[in-house]
């Protein structure tokens, strides 16, 4: 693909204000949109088991929005708002994009690209017993929406990819868009069919993969403000080929970038104004989708992170789950953090200079009170100096 020449040039500093203004963390948020608000902005949310504070599609709105109630986020995503008399309209469901993902539930004719090539895969990891797919969508159709659980067990044995049948067959009817998953419930998913589940206006297959491609597209690229191919494409985890196929077509305008070496896209609507306004100060879940993609954080934000609760313990450097801190802009520090009854512990923490442990402080405070801890210890700082004036500076908070 030529790429066209760019339309505007962009400083580092001006493409990462407009990355942290797209992304919720420049300037003021709308409140009154709330957790949902928080949810359409990013167009995705991504969801994972680890939970340390909390869980990372809680840590999401809370790095924006402040102490948000962990119900209250819980119930923004999965609880659905009257539709007339007689019915009721998810605002969300669940499904692979970045990854497992949280989407909001205008989307879901935008991801029948997806549902279509998954049908066309010629095979799978796990083996479908014979008419147990037919089994589950007639137990669903008859008894409602149902956890894995209750359809007959999820799994064979204690391991965890030790599907049963009747896991193998709803995931596979998810992925086809037959069922789908409108909750969590005690972390489990809940199916049901889609043709009960999702608002008959949306309930269709009717785009092509182009229009689907151009709308995703167009989202990450809304979402991240400016990025590379690359970028664009991670977002929602599309082929790179993909992406080329519709960048033209999709509203983004190219620019270029200082630095960044390949050519970039972005926002028109985030070129017309500069961005400005309050920095939030806050820790990140590594899942957050302002540094979920490695290459792009460091190109931005001159940070390397890596998720190392994977790695043995003996090979960690930064720890289990290492949180980046943000604030004025700029990633200053992380935070390895854990609970013991009400004391927030960070079990290791690492400092970009003593000019960070005020907002380290801030940081550690704000996640304490959120999580209704009421002590917070500090165990190790990778640079031993800076224990001392981060103790005291929690102290004086």
């Amino acid at each position: 693909m030529t790429t066209p020449p760019p339309t505007t040039d962009l400083s580092a500093d001006e493409a990462r204000r407009i990355a942290l203004r797209a992304q919720g963390f420049l300037g003021t948020p709308d409140r009154r949109a709330g957790v949902r608000g928080v949810l359409r902005h990013l167009g995705a949310v991504q969801l994972d088991t680890i939970s340390v504070l909390a869980r990372s599609h809680e840590l999401i709105p809370y790095a924006r929005l402040g102490a948000v109630g962990r119900r209250t986020v819980e119930n923004a995503y999965w609880t659905t708002a009257p539709l007339g008399a007689s019915a009721a309209r998810p605002h969300a469901f669940e499904y692979w994009s970045h990854a497992a993902c949280i989407l909001p539930i205008e989307e879901w004719p935008h991801f029948a690209f997806r549902r279509r090539a998954y049908r066309g895969r010629p095979h799978w990891n796990h083996q479908l017993p014979d008419g147990t797919y037919d089994q589950v969508i007639k137990q669903l159709r008859t008894e409602g929406p149902l956890t894995a659980t209750e359809l007959g067990g999820a799994k064979k044995t204690s391991e965890w990819w030790d599907w049963s049948g009747t896991k193998v067959a709803v995931e596979r009817a998810l992925m086809y868009g037959e069922v789908v998953c409108v909750e969590r419930r005690g972390w489990k998913r809940v199916y049901d069919l889609a043709e009960r589940a999702i608002p008959a206006d949306l309930l269709h297959d009717e785009l092509d993969d182009a229009e689907c491609l151009r709308r995703l597209v167009r989202l990450a690229g809304q979402s991240l403000g400016v990025g590379t191919r690359a970028d664009i494409a991670d977002y929602h985890r599309l082929k790179g080929e993909q992406v080329d196929a519709v960048i033209a077509d999709s509203g983004l305008v190219p620019v270029a970038v200082e630095g960044w070496g390949k050519p970039a896209w972005a926002d028109p609507a985030a070129l017309e104004t500069p961005p400005r306004g309050r920095h939030r100060t806050t820790l990140l879940s590594p899942f957050d989708s302002l540094i979920w993609e490695r290459a792009r954080t460091e190109r931005i934000f001159g940070f390397t992170h890596r998720l190392e609760a994977y790695v043995p313990k003996p090979k960690r450097i930064h720890g289990y789950f290492a949180m980046p801190v943000l604030a004025g802009g700029r990633l200053v520090g992380r935070v390895d953090p854990a609970r013991e009854g009400t004391t927030l512990v960070a079990r290791q923490v690492t400092l970009d200079g003593p000019k960070a442990v005020p907002a380290v402080a801030q940081a550690l405070a704000e996640a304490a009170s959120w999580v209704d801890c009421t002590d917070i210890r500090v165990e190790r700082v990778d640079a031993p100096e800076l224990h001392a004036p981060l103790v005291k500076e929690l102290a004086d908070l």
